[in-house]
């Protein structure tokens, strides 16, 4: 079995999501940020959620090295978030994207993560470039793709997806 890069930081540790998380998936994807900005997955149970994992998650882990990860605490090993790089259809290139259930909102942790996230995807996979999409009325997750550096490009939509979506992208640097 291939080994998957993981990710620590001062408070978190990052691991590629698996089975395991498939309840913390549902409630992730159940919770009413993550419909409302994100969208309705219809995972309505926590096997549905490890089936979701196994359709979503893990072919792009095994095709690309790197995929959704689980963010942990370090302090309580409490699973918090996810944050990972995705390769959309629709999108030239790699986003990034961060989700944290309610209680984990405010206190720095997206930034944390987002950021180690960012430094791997340019240091670890050697992407040339980072796209990250958010809704417009998401104000959060616009100030937070910000400060990690992105700059919005234009409006764009995906397929599948009726919603206009903000692009925002960073370079590498050289």
């Amino acid at each position: 079995m291939k080994i998957y890069k993981t990710f620590e930081t001062e408070r978190l540790f990052l691991r590629p999501t698996s089975i395991e998380d498939s309840q913390f998936i549902f409630d992730l994807l159940n919770s009413p940020k993550w419909i409302k900005y994100i969208g309705q997955r219809n995972i309505n149970s926590p096997k549905e959620a490890e089936n979701y994992i196994k359709v979503k998650m893990i072919p792009q882990l095994e095709k690309m090295g790197f995929s959704n990860y689980t963010v942990i605490r370090k302090e309580d090993q409490q699973k918090m978030g996810t944050c990972g790089l995705y390769n959309r259809k629709g999108i030239d290139g790699v986003d990034i994207g961060f989700a944290f259930l309610p209680d984990y909102e405010k206190k720095v942790y997206a930034y944390e993560a987002a950021f180690q996230i960012k430094q791997a995807a340019f240091e670890d996979f050697g992407l040339k470039k980072l796209n990250a999409i958010t809704i417009k009325e998401n104000l959060s997750s616009r100030k937070l793709i910000e400060k990690l550096g992105l700059t919005f490009v234009q409006n764009i939509r995906i397929p599948g997806d009726e919603e206009e979506l903000m692009l925002y992208v960073i370079e590498a640097k050289k």
